[in-house]
């Protein structure tokens, strides 16, 4: 039965071209939109290398300070950080790193801007970064304060040119590092990750970080297991109140708490009255959800327009088929049918295109590093909003369809 419909359905929308056509561009071009924003949040929240434990990594990124009169809202410091934040339970690695900074490198008489983080010896082994040359630098150069350093590939075509960078001396914002090691590029999205120069935080100019509550650090938590997550968080909150204040005349109290990727941008976009409490993400993905379903709507709405003409310009076609047998299942499943099809290639033509579309951004460098890509997931979501498409843009024409009287359609129907 299905193969006979889908082939009624396929010579049909051969016979209708230019509607044919129109159908196909709406649905492509709704779809390569929904694909592109897809493949954004998929290179923002979906575990790719370097952050390939993504899944099961905890941030501690924002915290507030706060008192009677004052309140200080942005990066922990690495005080707070070494000093509450280790030995959580089930946190099999913890590690602390510096945001990014820009430095400037002069070559040649050109100057070279490039973003430092400063880092522990265990941010290497949360995060899976692909070594190009050389190695990263370990515990003993940490706790030495080494002046060492790892450089992507395209910092390290920047500053050295054609020269072997590994084992070469740099300058970066006045301070002379050598280089031990280059990864690949690491994507803009990959927030924990990303960066052009990499050093132990133990190089930094001065020491004054050290007994710092706020300011310029965070902190990455490798977990043992997912359902541990809730645990961690409420260890992490029963530390706050013990927080020895630094400036106990202005500030009182920490707020804050380890969250996930996911929970860091809901909480960005959707915001949270207090640094403690939970972001909320069921707001953010319901807040997607009815952003694709209403872009998705007014193309539908245009699609079920024109199936309801090419519908009633059919209607002897349907009494006929009444009259001779065939049933209402059969004549909304070909209805609804020839809307999947129709969906479903302006889908796969949306999908080309989205190839086409981050092949050009990741290309044109609006977005440093970008590996936007249309994975298996992606091409999923695709897939699966063409077919709901499909079925949205159908089922409303084919209802009406199966509502029209046998001996009416025989004399052209009644609009």
């Amino acid at each position: 039965m299905w193969i006979h419909v889908f082939k009624i359905a396929y010579k049909v929308l051969l016979r209708r071209k230019f509607f044919t056509f129109v159908s196909l561009f709406g649905t492509g071009l709704t779809i390569l939109v929904l694909v592109v924003v897809a493949a954004m949040l998929d290179d923002l929240l979906a575990p790719r290398a370097p952050e390939v434990h993504l899944d099961r990594t905890l941030q501690v990124s924002r915290m507030a300070m706060r008192g009677e009169q004052r309140e200080w809202t942005g990066s922990p410091g690495f005080g707070f950080l070494d000093r509450y934040c280790r030995d959580l339970p089930h946190v099999t690695t913890m590690s602390i790193f510096t945001v990014g900074q820009d430095v400037a490198t002069f070559v040649a008489g050109e100057k070279i801007v490039s973003q430092l983080r400063r880092t522990d010896a265990a941010y290497w082994r949360i995060l899976d970064f692909d070594f190009l040359d050389g190695r990263p630098f370990g515990e003993s150069e940490v706790t030495d304060g080494a002046p060492v350093a790892v450089l992507t590939s395209s910092a390290a075509r920047r500053i050295f040119r054609d020269r072997d960078p590994v084992g070469a001396s740099f300058d970066a914002g006045g301070q002379t590092l050598r280089v031990i090691g280059v990864v690949r590029d690491v994507p803009f999205f990959r927030s924990s990750a990303y960066a052009d120069i990499w050093a132990p935080y133990t190089t930094a100019a001065t020491e004054d970080y050290r007994t710092r509550l706020m300011g310029g650090f965070q902190a990455l938590l490798l977990v043992d297991s997912r359902a541990r997550f809730d645990e961690i968080r409420a260890e992490f909150a029963s530390r706050l109140p013990h927080v020895e204040m630094t400036d106990p005349e202005h500030y009182d109290r920490m707020d804050g708490g380890p969250w996930t990727r996911l929970e860091e941008v809901a909480s960005e976009v959707a915001g949270t009255s207090d640094e403690s409490e939970r972001p909320r993400t069921g707001w953010f993905l319901g807040a997607l959800g009815l952003l694709a379903l209403l872009f998705m709507l007014l193309p539908a709405i245009n699609l079920v327009n024109m199936t309801m003409s090419r519908i009633f310009e059919r209607v002897s076609e349907i009494g006929v088929r009444k009259a001779f047998g065939a049933s209402t299942g059969q004549l909304v499943a070909q209805f609804v049918m020839e809307n999947v099809l129709l969906s479903v290639v302006g889908g796969l033509i949306g999908l080309g295109l989205a190839f086409w579309v981050l092949h050009l951004i990741n290309a044109s460098g609006w977005i440093p590093n970008a590996d936007l890509v249309v994975n298996y997931r992606v091409v999923s979501y695709g897939l699966l909003l063409s077919m709901f498409f499909g079925v949205l843009s159908g089922a409303y024409p084919a209802w009406r369809m199966a509502r029209l009287d046998p001996v009416q359609s025989l004399r052209g129907g009644e609009r």
